[in-house]
Order: structure tokens, then sequence, then C-alpha cells
């Protein structure tokens, strides 16, 4: 496993931020026109920014139908291409669908649709972008006959994003910056732009670009509402909660779990927020990005009575438990410490008994990784254990040291169900939290939402704090 850090337009100061997005799992919106027909039937546009959380599986990005077999649909197959599709009359009048597969559960891409049938060269009428660059290699390229209607702009036909009406196509992860244009086909570069020094794809201002008469642009800044539209008509949410709203963005990239590394037994759900450990064995999951220096902090809850290992590692073994990685600090919910694949190594001398430092179902564990001076603290539901201080710097004040100098350390979780239905637990890099949080504490640069104060010194492990600080 590698840390996910090639990242799209997440690394960069652009001058335009997205500050929100919405987390779907088993959600959708939907959005039915109004009676009137688009000036240009044969002409739309649709942009969205999205970051995958589940692999393998169909998962529909926007549908659009009338109920009479003309409708138009975008979609994740199964084997994690994308297939774009009209439909008239019950066929299929135009089809694209990708040789390449998207597969990168940690990165933003942005894809781009745009649907032009009055041009003379067929291959022009229907094109997809992915971050600003044309694709280009299909295992299937139908296109439609020259003025075919697109179905974007048809009268009273209903639109639905992240799942197909409840077709079985749920889409897993996040969408920000959602816009869809009605009799306009659009070029990307009115969508983002490539930046000047690394070439990288981002985001831009499109708060002026004219929707048409069933257009829409979602910024999903109503948390008590995701589908309140920007511009252009409301949705109707199904399956969303505020806790849904995430600061997790294509110009801001948190950290997440990472579900192409693991061991049997594990699920993640929640935009990869949480993870479920169905068997009477230990497995670890590891964090989407890795880091070599800064201040890093995070925390993590167990849901059930199960038995679990929170920690860093230098060293990826899913298939095991969490302390016997070399590279490993853990604490256990037995109140144990492990440092170096042994309970006992390394530990603070303050620790005399295990069970002075258990934690359990619902108690929310800080974890502060020091990588400037390679040692790590824990925090059971804000008190620092071991009288330990995160803020003493070289003099590292009852913390754990890494075993590892000059390493590249995730963070890493295991657990065990035990006698527990499951081992349930969630994690929180700052972008957003699967419970709500009371408190809502963001670090020194505005950075995150955690239940309890961050540190001085210490950041949220996203793209913004990893550019200047990791």
């Amino acid at each position: 496993m590698t840390a996910q850090t090639i990242l799209p337009a997440n690394t960069l100061s652009s001058g335009f931020d997205v500050a929100n997005s919405a987390r779907f799992e088993s959600a959708q919106l939907l959005r039915t026109n109004s009676g009137s027909t688009a000036t240009d039937i044969d002409k739309y546009t649709i942009s969205v920014w999205l970051k995958r959380s589940k692999l393998g599986v169909d998962s529909n990005i926007i549908a659009d139908t009338d109920g009479s077999n003309n409708y138009y649909q975008i979609y994740f197959k199964s084997d994690d291409t994308i297939r774009w599709q009209e439909y008239l009359g019950g066929s299929q009048s135009g089809a694209l669908i990708t040789n390449r597969k998207f597969r990168d559960v940690g990165a933003w891409y942005n894809l781009i649709f745009r649907y032009d049938s009055s041009l003379g060269t067929a291959g022009d009428r229907m094109r997809m972008y992915v971050n600003g660059v044309e694709e280009t290699s299909f295992s299937t390229d139908v296109n439609p006959d020259q003025n075919a209607n697109g179905h974007f702009g048809e009268a009273s036909s209903q639109k639905c994003i992240a799942d197909n009406n409840a077709d079985g196509r749920e889409y897993f992860g996040y969408m920000s910056e959602f816009m869809g244009v009605d009799g306009q086909s659009l070029a990307p570069d009115q969508f983002g732009e490539f930046d000047g020094d690394s070439g990288i794809w981002k985001p831009i201002d499109i708060s002026g670009i004219t929707q048409g008469v069933h257009g829409f642009y979602l910024k999903f800044e109503d948390s008590s509402d995701l589908g309140v539209a920007t511009l252009g008509s409301n949705w109707t949410g199904a399956g969303l909660a505020a806790t849904d709203q995430s600061t997790d963005t294509c110009t801001n990239n948190f950290a997440v779990l990472n579900p192409l590394v693991y061991g049997t037994n594990y699920t993640w759900s929640e935009g990869n927020l949480q993870f479920v450990q169905t068997a009477t064995n230990w497995r670890t999951t590891y964090s989407s990005i890795a880091v070599t220096k800064g201040k890093w902090y995070m925390e993590f809850k167990g849901k059930v009575g199960a038995y679990y290992d929170i920690g860093v590692t230098d060293v990826v073994d899913p298939t095991n438990n969490l302390t016997v990685n070399s590279g490993c600090v853990a604490y256990k919910s037995n109140g144990e410490f492990a440092a170096g694949g042994a309970v006992g190594d390394g530990l603070p001398s303050t620790i005399t008994t295990p069970a002075s430092n258990t934690y359990t179902a619902n108690d929310i564990m800080g974890i502060a990784l020091d990588m400037d001076n390679e040692t790590v603290y824990f925090a059971k539901n804000g008190t620092y254990e071991v009288n330990s201080d995160p803020t003493s710097g070289a003099s590292k004040t009852g913390g754990t040291d890494l075993p590892n100098s000059n390493s590249l350390y995730f963070f890493a979780f295991a657990a065990y169900k035990g006698s527990a239905a499951t081992g349930t637990a969630q994690v929180n890099f700052g972008g957003g939290s699967v419970d709500a949080i009371s408190s809502g504490n963001a670090d020194a640069d505005g950075h995150g939402n955690f239940e309890f104060a961050v540190p001085s010194g210490y950041f949220a492990l996203c793209t913004k704090n990893l550019a200047e600080y990791g």
C-alpha cells in the first residue's frame, strides 16, 4: 500500500475554495422538471466533483427519465468504469463506456459530460472529460444521430442523484460542486483550470454560468437540507442527514480509511469513516494519507463493546493485529500500550496497570502524532493519558516514541468483535463525523471539525495542511 498523495486540485491554494460536500450512502436527491421543455433540447452539460468510497458496485451519479423509455443515466459500473447512455423510445441512442477504471478512493475526480447532437461530427456529440482532459478510450462508443434529443431538458422528467430512484445503483462517497446546464454544451474551462505551476486541474467559480430551464447548481451549503440548490430548483433528499455534510472537498481533501488494503471480514461505510469487523480475529485498517513530518490530530470512537487497538504504524499488515507490527505505537482498549510490536516496550514509565487506562464504547479517543519529534500521545474524552503533554515538543512529556525514525506513518486501527455482534468503530480526521459533534473544534488554521480541542501546533490531516506543514 502507498499513501494517497496524488490528489487533483487539493494541494493548491487556488483562490477559489469549495466549502462543503455531501456524503451519500443509501441516500438520493430527487427533482421533477417543470412543464417546460428546454429551448435547445439537443444540448446539455453536467459537471461534478466526487470522491468514491465503495468500489465494485453499480453506482449512479445522475439519471433522468420521463417514464416513457426516454432517459439518460451516468453511473460507475461494477467493474469501476463509467457508463453514460442515452435512450430514446427504449432503444439506446448514444453510449460511452470507458476502458479506464476509477478506483482511487483517496482522491477527488472532476467529471464533465457534454452533449451536443447538433454537431456534424458524430464523435463530438457525446464527450466526457476527467480532470479537464477529454476521455478518448471507450469499450463502447455509440454516437447519437444528428439533432437527436437529449433527455436532460425534457419537460416533466424526473432527475435522480446518487441512486436511480431506488433501483439498486446506490452511489457511495462524496459529491461537491454539482452543476447541470440545460441547453448549452460547455467546454471544461467553464468549470475548472490547470494550475500554472503543478498542472493539476482545479475548480473555479461557476456561479456565473446560466443553467437554463432545468439546470441546477448544488453546493451542499445547508446542512439541514442538502437538496437546497444555490441556483435552479431545490431537490428533495432521502436518507441524508445534517452529519452528511462534510468539509472534505475538491479543494481540501481529508484523510479517510483506505478500503483497498484490508484483511477479511472488514467492511467500510459512511464515506470510509466507519468500519465493521465481523469475525473473531484481528484485522487492521489504515488512513488514506500517511505523513513524514508535521503534527497531526484525529479522533476515534468505538461503537460497541468490542476490543480495539488504535494508534500509528509504518508497517502495513491488514491481516494482523496492529500491535504485532514492528513500527507501531498502539493503545489497546484494555488499557495496555504497545510499541515496536510488543506490549510494554518503550512505554511511559507512569503507566502502571492496564485497568487504569481502559476505554469502551462511545469514548472518544484522540491521537496526537508529532512527527517532528517522533512521538505520539493519546487522549480519552479530551484528557491526555498518563499526564502526557502533546505540546511539550522535544521533551516529549508522557509521549511514546515512534519505533522507527525517518519513516512514513499511517494512523491505524484494529478490531476484534469478541462477544459483540460486530466490532464497529468510527474515525474523524476532521472532514466530517458519522455522529453529530456537539462541540465543534477546528485546528489553528480553521480546518477540521472535532469533538475536543486540537492541541496547539497540531492540525487536521487534510491536503491544505499537508501543503503547509507536511
